[in-house]
């Protein structure tokens, strides 16, 4: 259920077994800020992190989460918005030995807004009666948003039997989620979390393809016109010629732009973990800063504290004066492909706008 290539751990069966019988940044004075152009347009920034937090239980996570949460949750208030995958709140009541950690990543957070967690479907969701956890992704935000809706992607592959190369990824309700966010009075960004298909097998790499057509879909019906910002964990190896094709249809279905084309990121630039945005609605956003926090998240012994590194990227961000629509708002950017061939969205393509179930 990690990334695309985590091998499940061999304790999954036994997991399976037991809830099967239970159910029988930068420095804080620099965040957040606004003030106004000289023209009188509302202006400001903030800076949003991504990270996988690895949260399976200990026996299959691919990282230690029995150690290392806490030490994650402090670290998290350096930043306004923080989108988070594999966090999972336990079931009520607990199996034992079946520990997972959103409890604990949240207990030193300030962020006055956090979401609420999906409670585990432990078998019982009819849509995927193979999964046992929710979907795992949740947010911490300074600034207040809208009641999240969740979405699961139409299709999933592999299960407790790992022999076919499945990644487990049935065994959890993973896609996508949105809030439409309040960076500041009446200025609003639709933010998305998503967690991707994992695996290499070429289902994984067809329903990881279809779910970014879900999502694009998704996109058009919801987000019209507005101004979005996509983070999360895509699993997509955009230095791989199949991966690079499915994300640059998604660019080019959602008049999304990948930060990476925009901003110099280097040999970072083709990560799974990525920010992808656009402006709308009068408000224009446009990163300023991409890197992956790597020396911050780590034990004091220099172990990372995730088998993800955290990205942070922080977006400026304009209101045009009156709320006119800037220019391009809600579609694509003009222009060439930016640095190592990445994300300025090709020329967009239309898209059938049918909403999703939520769960």
């Amino acid at each position: 259920m990690g990334s695309s290539t985590m091998t499940p751990r061999s304790a999954l069966p036994a997991i399976v077994a037991a809830l099967s019988i239970a159910t029988a940044a930068p420095p804080a004075a620099a965040l957040a800020a606004t003030g106004e152009r000289a023209s009188g347009e509302p202006t400001g920034r903030f800076t949003a992190l991504t990270y996988n937090v690895a949260g399976l239980p200990a026996g299959l996570s691919g990282s230690e989460p029995d150690v290392n949460t806490e030490l994650i949750s402090p670290l998290l208030n350096a930043y306004d918005l923080v989108l988070v995958q594999e966090s999972w709140i336990n079931p009520d009541p607990p199996i034992p030995g079946l520990e997972v950690f959103h409890e604990v990543l949240v207990s030193q957070v300030t962020h006055p807004h956090l979401s609420e967690p999906a409670p585990p479907p432990l078998g019982s969701d009819p849509r995927r009666p193979d999964a046992l956890v929710s979907d795992g992704l949740n947010r911490m935000s300074r600034f207040p948003f809208s009641e999240l809706t969740r979405v699961m992607w139409d299709n999933c592959f592999g299960g407790v039997d790992t022999s076919d190369g499945g990644a487990a990824d049935c065994l959890s309700q993973k896609g996508f989620s949105v809030a439409t966010t309040a960076i500041a009075p009446g200025v609003e960004i639709d933010v998305y979390n998503l967690h991707g298909e994992a695996g290499n097998t070429p289902l994984d790499q067809q329903y990881r393809a279809a779910g970014l057509d879900q999502l694009a879909e998704f996109i058009t019906a919801r987000s019209s016109g507005r101004a979005v910002i996509v983070g999360g964990d895509f699993n997509l190896n955009t230095d791989r010629a199949v991966d690079r094709e499915v994300f640059h249809a998604f660019l080019a279905a959602t008049g999304l732009t990948d930060v990476c084309g925009v901003l110099d990121c280097g040999d970072d630039a083709d990560r799974i973990d990525k920010f992808v945005f656009r402006s709308g609605g009068g408000v224009t956003i446009a990163p300023l800063t991409h890197r992956f926090e790597r020396e911050t998240f780590r034990r004091a012994d220099g172990t990372p504290l995730s088998d993800h590194d955290p990205l942070a990227v922080t977006f400026g961000w304009t209101v045009r004066a009156g709320g006119a629509p800037t220019p391009g708002d809600g579609g694509n950017r003009p222009g060439g492909p930016g640095p190592k061939g990445h994300g300025v969205a090709p020329p967009a393509r239309p898209v059938v706008a049918v909403p999703r179930f939520t769960g």
